[in-house]
């Protein structure tokens, strides 16, 4: 048997990245505070270095900086509202900017008595892939689930509950109507705060070839092809913290899904070694707890 991968249409997408959890308050572990007063200079232009750009090429040119920078901690959160609910995913971990490679420690909500439903799930990120461990019932222990994020209608940008943080910088090429909020301090470091929407398909254009296919599958899958987004930057045009907020069609109000990455500690060593075919699960995983086929 293989693991059976549930496509989804529409709000049907949102109930995908709820079933990692069992539902979905944005926060990051770390709050950006109120932006203080404009920067004159920052509203024409960005200066990272000897190059100076517009706010839509700042945030652009995320990515690359990120790559130079090699590695980086992230914390993440992703939050939705569903059913009068409002509940938030969190994960901790490492990424590998160069190799895409990454680990995030996702911690699931607890159930309105304040019982753990579920162990926090590992999750090794890759280019095409995201592996998970403890990810449903149904999974041996110490096996590990195995999900192609280009067969995802969404590209795994909500699902795994984590968005990569690859492929959230990667959104980032497609920014346009970008504006300058402002300074302000964000975990004792000086940022630029921007503002603007990030269009899919443009994204997925100017991706690395490792992120390309899952940005792809994504700009199919959303219910609008842009996708809102706050990113701050220190001075040296690394991006410090990013918020997306992704829309899916319902059969009443859209509903929004509002992942949040926050980086730091740039340049440390980071190790990540995939599972091996023997330590993949390739049975059946059983129904979450929506109720949803869980991948």
């Amino acid at each position: 048997m293989v693991v059976r991968q549930q496509r989804c249409g529409g709000g049907a997408l949102a109930v995908c990245a709820l079933a990692v959890a069992g539902a979905m308050t944005v926060g990051s572990g770390c709050s950006a505070g109120d932006v203080e007063g404009g920067d004159a200079a920052g509203e024409r232009a960005l200066t990272v270095g000897a190059e100076v750009g517009t706010p839509a090429a700042a945030v652009g040119r995320a990515a690359e900086a990120l790559v130079d920078a090699g590695s980086a901690e992230a914390r993440t959160s992703m939050e939705t509202a569903a059913g009068g609910t409002r509940v938030t995913i969190r994960g901790q971990g490492e990424y590998d900017f160069r190799k895409q490679l990454g680990r995030i420690r996702v911690v699931l909500p607890k159930d309105p008595a304040g019982a753990q439903e579920h162990r926090p799930i590992t999750e090794l990120l890759a280019p095409g892939a995201v592996y998970m461990m403890n990810r449903g019932a149904g999974v041996p222990d110490g096996k590990w689930v195995r999900i192609d994020t280009t067969a995802l209608e969404d590209g795994n940008l909500v699902t795994g509950g984590v968005t990569d943080p690859m492929a959230a910088a990667e959104l980032l090429r497609g920014a346009r109507d970008v504006t300058y909020v402002g300074r302000t301090e964000l975990a004792g470091v000086k940022v630029r705060h921007y503002r603007g929407t990030a269009d899919l398909g443009r994204a997925a254009q100017g991706a690395s070839p490792s992120s390309r296919g899952a940005l792809a599958a994504a700009a199919k899958g959303f219910s609008k092809d842009t996708v809102p987004f706050d990113a701050f930057l220190d001075d040296e045009g690394l991006l410090r913290k990013v918020r997306h907020r992704f829309t899916f069609a319902t059969e009443g109000p859209g509903v929004t899904v509002i992942s949040t990455m926050l980086l730091y500690g740039f340049g440390k060593p980071v190790s990540v070694k995939l599972p091996s075919e023997t330590d993949i699960y390739t049975g059946r995983v059983q129904q979450g707890p929506t109720g949803s086929e869980s991948p």
